[in-house]
């Protein structure tokens, strides 16, 4: 098969949502190594997986490092399909990677799988592949610093505590609730098994934003899991929900959060309360600029009881959701602002997942209980970040001044970039310039996802630009250029140094 088919196979298939395959023709198997006896032995001590996908996670799991992009690009080339090696991935990491002591760390092996996804969508033919062979690479570090912490694997699930079809539901809210690792375990499988994927991701968002454990990552990795599983299949879901349930119910270390008051968990309770207080009509209210400019004046210095009390305020007298989003997005790319690092990249990649699980969810009450919990969360985001050195005061989303260009067309893009890896405020003040000067936004984005993948070198470049560059079309207009802006504070600049990773990769696919 040529490059070009296997670019038009990946085009169909993911147009088609995971539409069945034609057979092909079969000659090639001829071509490739014979399996031995011993690798098509199963370990009883460890999960299985479908047997159609089980051989290609074998092969992710069992090949060195530098050899697993050559030995994958080979079955592209053979007819392996985007899909396939997707599924395979994400596979490979939650059967082998495990979401403790954080859901985070080692974990982003799992983390950015949606994230590489998403890029290779909106990326150009002859880069789709980058980001899932960067994501393959990645997941090998994740393997080696699993191995030596301890070297986990899921194991099978226990199926005599499996509850039947009809009581799996209930049995899975009661062992979340408890935070009962192995009932929720045993009861997740059964729901994976016997229920339907909208109503058991409608359960986990709610999980998976209920604590501000692992800033942000939980909600994160519900709403990649979710995604993921949309292209994968949910013939693969087992293992993924199991993984995701086990990732939520970490708790630090603390004691259990169902029998103790923990800080992490006052945010929740207060807004489930809070929530019921919000009018009926909620979601029919007007725009307002001055809301929104509100909301960022009380994110800058209110409690998380503030910022939650106004948003309920600005409900209820008629503001719009969308003018409470605009809010929240900004706020996040202006903590960015003032303090660029890890913590801040959290609040913009978090509120991405819990925007998603908010636009996603079919529940009233979960899409009230997103939305205060994400204005609760970035108070919780700054007060970390305090923890970690200054928080400026004189850098603020609202106020940036825009910059005008030196001159239009590719070479303003150009111009910015190469700001970027001199002074990020400037290359703020010069995105701002450029998009309010009305040139289009794309050209800017593409090159931007291009700069990750060539300077890129860890998972959150692929996390945090997937977030921010899809958020950018969720902002409203009068406050998306703003947005924009901010988000350069964590990309990537034509200047900085390019990655080992992109010429061995096009390599492997030549």
């Amino acid at each position: 098969m040529t490059r070009r088919n296997s670019r038009r196979r990946f085009l169909q298939q993911t147009a088609a949502g995971g539409a069945m395959l034609g057979l092909g023709d079969l000659a090639f198997m001829s071509q490739l190594r014979p399996v031995s006896a011993a690798e098509s032995n199963l370990d009883p001590k460890i999960v299985q997986l479908r047997p159609e996908i089980e051989p290609l996670v074998r092969l992710i799991e069992q090949t060195d490092r530098d050899r697993l992009l050559e030995e994958v690009a080979d079955r592209v080339d053979h007819g392996t399909s985007y899909q396939e090696v997707l599924a395979a991935l994400m596979l490979a990491g939650v059967r082998n990677i495990q979401p403790r002591p954080s859901v985070g760390f080692k974990f982003h092996a799992v983390l950015v799988v949606n994230s590489a996804h998403l890029a290779s969508l909106s990326s150009p033919d002859e880069d789709r592949w980058l980001p899932i062979f960067w994501a393959l690479d990645n997941f090998k570090s994740s393997q080696a610093r699993d191995v030596q912490e301890g070297n986990w694997t899921m194991a099978p699930v226990d199926e005599s505590r499996m509850p039947r079809a009809t009581k799996a539901a209930d049995a899975f809210r009661q062992a979340m609730d408890k935070w009962d690792e192995g009932a929720a375990d045993a009861a997740i499988a059964s729901l994976a098994r016997n229920a339907g994927a909208a109503d058991v991701f409608e359960t986990f968002f709610r999980y998976g934003a209920r604590d501000f454990r692992s800033i942000g990552h939980k909600a994160i990795y519900v709403a990649n899991s979710w995604r993921t599983l949309q292209c994968i299949g949910w013939q693969h879901a087992e293992p993924v929900l199991r993984s995701l349930a086990y990732a939520l119910l970490n708790h630090d270390g603390e004691p259990n959060p169902s029998e103790n008051d923990l800080a992490p968990d006052r945010p929740w309770q207060r807004n489930q309360e809070l929530a019921q207080k919000i009018r009926p009509e909620w979601q029919e209210g007007e725009p307002s600029r001055e809301a929104t400019e509100e909301l960022l004046s009380t994110l800058r210095t209110g409690s998380y009881e503030e910022v939650t009390d106004l948003v309920v305020e600005q409900l209820n007298r008629g503001v719009a959701p969308q003018s409470v989003w605009d809010g929240l997005l900004d706020g996040a790319g202006e903590l960015l602002m003032r303090q660029p690092g890890i913590v801040a990249l959290h609040a913009m990649t978090s509120t991405n997942a819990l925007r998603f699980a908010y636009q996603a969810s079919g529940d009233d009450n979960t899409r009230r209980l997103m939305l205060l919990q994400n204005a609760a969360f970035l108070p919780l985001f700054r007060e970390a970040m305090g923890g970690r050195g200054q928080v400026r005061d004189d850098r603020f989303v609202d106020r940036l001044e825009p910059m005008p260009m030196s001159e239009g067309g590719p070479g303003a893009i150009e111009e910015i970039f190469a700001e970027v890896s001199r002074d990020r405020l400037t290359a703020a003040q010069k995105i701002l310039g450029y998009l309010e000067g009305e040139q289009p936004a794309k050209p800017l984005i593409d090159a931007a996802r291009k700069l990750v993948f060539l300077k890129g070198n860890d998972s959150h470049d692929y996390k945090f630009s997937s977030a921010v560059l899809e958020d950018y079309y969720h902002v409203s207009p009068k406050w998306r250029d703003r947005f924009l802006a901010a988000s350069v504070f964590n990309l990537p600049g034509s200047g900085d140094r390019d990655n080992d990773l992109v010429q061995r990769i096009r390599s492997a696919l030549a």
